[in-house]
């Protein structure tokens, strides 16, 4: 855990939220576990202990508070710190890579044995793969319960349960009551609406502060037409997932974001949660980054006036190497224009969220490899290196996912990807939300230096930014957005795909 018992405690005591997902609690007095602000009393020190994930506690016998719903929270912040193996193992297992691949298939991604794999994750967190799967199955199966109207059998089928059983003897021992009972709970508070068929809306509960203005812009830096979009309220986009496609809109509110889903599989809706979680940074601790670099006089004002920043994540590995290959020694409109045509020109078309719209995948290494010369919108010898780099993902040489070591992906990404060193930096920040790493800066960031008082010159920052160690990733984007204060800001963009009223 990323705090000691002590530290756990004290927290607990003054029901600190910062702290929720970071670990759970169990009382040994109710054989329940709950997170940190629970609003029920607290208990004596010698009655509870610590736990760094649900899982480990639901293999101590805890069942879950039905009063503060512990997994209803934010990720722990902990998984993209840790670049170790149970890092790596948690950002996959989230992502339903148990479900799909079974335990042989996720020990094969890392690089270990199933046996070490389980040592490993048991000695660290508490619980085996298979126990923090169960756990995450769980949490899908609670949010389903709670804010849809499906029926049990298809939520049993969309969290990657075996069978309705299965699902059923898994909702009772973690929350101690069946899924009749845990709907009639859980509703009163989320008060599902109605949606059109195949439509999901769900609460993603994200830490404050919570930078709901840039995150969106940062994410739309540069846009794919048809494949992401600007809303009124938010930012919306596409989705290629393990078993079909999804369209996803997502609207800040108080401390989440509601999103608006619509999926193809449902199996796939655990894998979509994770992934938009990963996009927006949710799991981030806003109040650990902006204390550390609210430190230096030079972001002082800049964090005072834009607390919560958030990293630009992904969604999938291939548009975003695609992204930073086409971005080297690339004006930001032009690589827009690039990205756009070629996901025009190879792209799937999906219907869109209104009746009669259309939207985009964005294409696959497959089909980027395959592509003619003259469907591929780079010209000459940028057009060669898109397809050596789509050709490596599609033969297995290289892989782009968040349960890679970062310093083996940059390096795969150089050599077999043909990306510069800013380049995969860039991938590796975004795949994997290291939050430490300083990619060479554009001009716009170089600009946001000097007008926060920061030298220009990249040597002499990099000298400087040492001081902002372990959160660089978060002060370069505090660095874009100066830059980016300076030019007028461009009228949002109205979705193509439907309108609010279309969506309530």
């Amino acid at each position: 855990m990323l705090v000691t018992p002590q530290q756990a405690y004290r927290a607990v005591t003054s029901r600190d939220t910062r702290f929720d997902g970071c670990f759970v609690t169990g009382v040994r007095s109710t054989g329940i576990y709950c997170r940190p602000s629970c609003p029920a009393r607290t208990p004596k020190p010698g009655n509870v202990e610590f736990f760094p994930t649900s899982a480990a506690a639901q293999q101590a016998g805890y069942r879950a508070c039905r009063r503060c719903l512990p997994d209803a929270v934010p990720g722990s912040p902990e998984w993209n710190l840790r670049a170790d193996l149970a890092g790596r193992a948690m950002r996959l297992i989230t992502d339903g890579l148990v479900e799909r691949e079974g335990v042989p298939g996720l020990a094969a991604r890392l690089g270990y044995s199933t046996r070490q794999l389980t040592r490993v994750l048991t000695e660290e967190l508490g619980a085996g793969p298979l126990a923090l799967a169960r756990s995450h199955r769980a949490h899908t199966a609670r949010l389903l319960i709670a804010t849809t109207e499906l029926n049990f059998t298809d939520i049993a089928h969309a969290a990657g349960f075996a069978s309705l059983r299965q699902f059923n003897e898994t909702v009772r021992e973690v929350f101690a009551t069946n899924p009749t009972e845990l709907r009639t709970r859980t509703t009163r508070r989320t008060s599902p609406q109605r949606l059109p068929a195949g439509t999901l809306r769900l609460r993603l509960p994200t830490r404050l502060p919570f930078d709901a203005t840039g995150t969106p812009d940062l994410r739309l830096t540069p846009a794919i037409e048809g494949v992401e979009w600007r809303t009124d309220a938010g930012y919306g986009r596409t989705l290629r997932l393990p078993h079909g496609y999804g369209l996803a809109e997502l609207v800040p509110d108080d401390d989440h974001l509601v999103a608006t889903l619509r999926l193809t599989e449902l199996r796939d809706l655990g894998s979509a949660v994770a992934r938009l979680r990963r996009l927006f940074d949710l799991d981030c601790d806003p109040v650990a980054v902006d204390g550390a670099l609210g430190a230096d006089p030079a972001l002082t004002t800049a964090v005072a006036e834009t607390p919560g920043v958030r990293l630009p994540g992904s969604v999938d590995g291939t548009e975003t190497a695609v992204r930073a290959l086409l971005g080297q020694r690339n004006p930001v409109t032009d690589a827009r224009a690039e990205l756009s045509r070629l996901a025009t020109r190879l792209g799937e078309r999906v219907p869109g969220f209104a009746e009669g719209t259309e939207a985009l995948l964005f294409p696959t290494a497959e089909v980027i490899a395959e592509a003619a010369g003259g469907e591929l919108p780079a010209p000459g010898e940028r057009s060669g290196a898109l397809r050596a780099l789509a050709r490596a993902i599609a033969s297995g040489d290289l892989r782009i996912d968040e349960g890679r070591d970062g310093a083996e992906l940059r390096e795969e990404l150089r050599r077999a990807g043909g990306l510069g060193h800013g380049a995969a930096e860039h991938v590796g920040m975004r795949v994997l939300g290291e939050p430490d790493t300083l990619p060479p800066l554009d001009e716009e960031s170089r600009r946001g230096a000097a007008r926060l008082g920061l030298p220009r010159d990249e040597t002499a920052l990099r000298e400087h930014a040492k001081r902002w160690s372990p959160w660089r990733s978060y002060a370069a984007v505090h660095l874009w957005r100066a830059g980016r204060a300076e030019r007028p800001r461009p009228e949002p963009e109205r979705s193509t795909d439907h309108t609010p009223e279309e969506t309530e």
